[in-house]
């Protein structure tokens, strides 16, 4: 192993197998992505109204909101993540070929999240047909939303994922054994699904509170962002827990609580 720390690059440091000046990149290229992406999300909030459902998308129109935000919200807490990856094979590519892995890690990080958003968009469009037949049933939809919510922060396969988030190095070491074809799409989808299996339970309280509510999903973001990185992110845990089991014990009886859930009055003449 002695020869093969010689052979690392002199920029190196601290274990670290790419020069701080790409790191430093690297990191600048994630915050961009993610600001951009929050740029996007904020203007298309403006042209569209709090309501139930999909809103009215088709589902490829959906889809592609749904990345966006996705790359928004899950960027800032991923970072890490592909940094390390990208660590990991700096010594096996150089320049755009390394671009290009990395893009395929981020790819396959996506699309596992393009995926769930195939499921969300079910759900959603589920629920817009519910609460249209039945207003009264937007309370307890959002009520049952919130407890989901609640009741996943406590459970096993959070802890589980949150565990492998927290914790990705060990995972990566294992990573590096998959057969070369398309292996930093296939890494990227299975920490992909990793990070759904953490945070699926954070994005269903946007049902009451609204899919695009911006102030919800900063909120959302700075949680699943400290949920992972913060020394005290599992306590943390707990606690959003417990504050999702008491706005579903509210949501019946405040609807203040429920933008998401709410149909829009129809236009005056």
């Amino acid at each position: 192993m002695l020869h093969c720390r010689i052979a690392a690059p002199a920029s190196a440091r601290s274990g670290n197998l790419l020069p701080w000046r790409d790191l430093a990149a690297a990191w600048i290229l994630m915050v961009l992505l993610a600001g951009l992406a929050w740029v996007l999300t904020v203007a298309q909030s403006r042209d569209m109204a709090m309501e139930p459902g999909t809103m009215g998308l088709a589902l490829p129109l959906f889809l592609l909101l749904w990345v966006t935000m996705m790359v928004a919200m899950m960027f800032p807490s991923m970072a890490p993540v592909a940094i390390t990856w990208a660590r990991a094979i700096g010594r096996q590519s150089v320049g755009a070929a390394r671009a290009a892995r990395i893009a395929q890690f981020a790819g396959g990080y996506l699309l596992a999240w393009t995926a769930f958003g195939l499921v969300a968009y079910g759900a959603l469009a589920a629920t817009v047909r519910l609460v249209d037949g039945h207003p009264d049933a937007g309370r307890w939809l959002g009520a049952a939303a919130f407890l989901l919510a609640g009741l996943y922060q406590f459970g096993p396969l959070k802890r589980v994922c949150l565990l492998h988030c927290r914790n990705p190095l060990s995972h990566l070491v294992r990573y590096a054994r998959f057969r070369p074809w398309a292996r930093d799409l296939r890494v990227g989808a299975h920490h992909g699904l990793y990070c759904v299996g953490c945070c699926w339970g954070l994005m269903i309280v946007l049902v009451p509170l609204g899919l695009m509510n911006v102030a919800a999903m900063a909120a959302l973001a700075a949680v699943i962002f400290l949920e992972k990185l913060w020394r005290w992110g599992p306590w943390l845990t707990w606690a959003v827990g417990i504050a999702f089991l008491v706005l579903a014990a509210l949501a019946p009886f405040q609807e203040w609580l429920l933008p998401g859930l709410q149909m829009s009055e129809p236009a005056q003449m």
